[in-house]
């Protein structure tokens, strides 16, 4: 009898992606906060000049998916710029930081 964890087929999910979802919201601002049960990341699109901003998506992840992304993340920006070389980042006067408000860090 075979195996059935060795089966790649059974690893795998099925994700379905809506054509309104698919079309992605623009977001240039993410804020993060976090209590010790659960990260919040909410993603804002902010205006030049204008006096509002408007939170476009909130993820809610529990720590371990948090850090989950993180290393994704990593692991994708390493290989964007092993690509198309070093991403410039522009100084933190520009723009708000992208982590404020909320609790602070915790151990």
């Amino acid at each position: 009898m075979e195996n059935d964890n060795n089966n790649p087929q059974q690893n795998q999910i099925n994700i379905e992606l809506s054509e309104e979802m698919a079309e992605g919201v623009y977001c240039n601002l993410a804020i993060i906060t976090h209590s010790h049960a659960e990260f919040v990341l909410d993603f804002v699109k902010l205006m030049p000049g204008a006096p509002k901003a408007k939170v476009k998506s909130r993820i809610i992840l529990t720590p371990e998916h948090a850090k989950r992304l993180f290393k994704a993340l990593q692991d994708n920006l390493r290989k964007f710029e092993s690509v198309y070389g070093p991403i410039k980042e522009t100084p933190e006067g520009g723009m708000p930081p992208f982590s404020m408000g909320g609790p602070t860090a915790q151990a």
